[in-house]
């Protein structure tokens, strides 16, 4: 089966201000939810049908927010824990 990935906006600024070695880390994290959706943590409230999925990212944690259906992958955002989920509601 074939799955999309498809990218937002809020994503793509956050993806093109990382360094090499931590997009490194964000395909890595993009693989493991492509291969199984289920790994991100499903959230609540404001953000029903979100899941977001946290990985180390060069000593770092960061998360990884995105929704997911049997042919896609919708990326939202990308980046460290801090202010994370408030710039994710807008």
């Amino acid at each position: 089966m074939k799955v999309t990935l498809q990218q937002r906006p809020s994503f793509k600024r956050a993806y093109k201000k990382l360094h090499a070695n931590q997009r490194d880390a964000v395909h890595a994290a993009i693989r493991e939810i492509v291969a199984d959706p289920t790994l991100g943590e499903e959230k609540k409230g404001d953000l029903a049908g979100v899941r977001a999925y946290k990985f180390d990212c060069v000593n770092q944690q960061f998360l990884l927010a995105y929704r997911s259906s049997e042919t896609m992958r919708t990326l939202l955002a990308v980046g460290p824990h801090e202010n994370f989920y408030r710039d994710l509601k807008r």
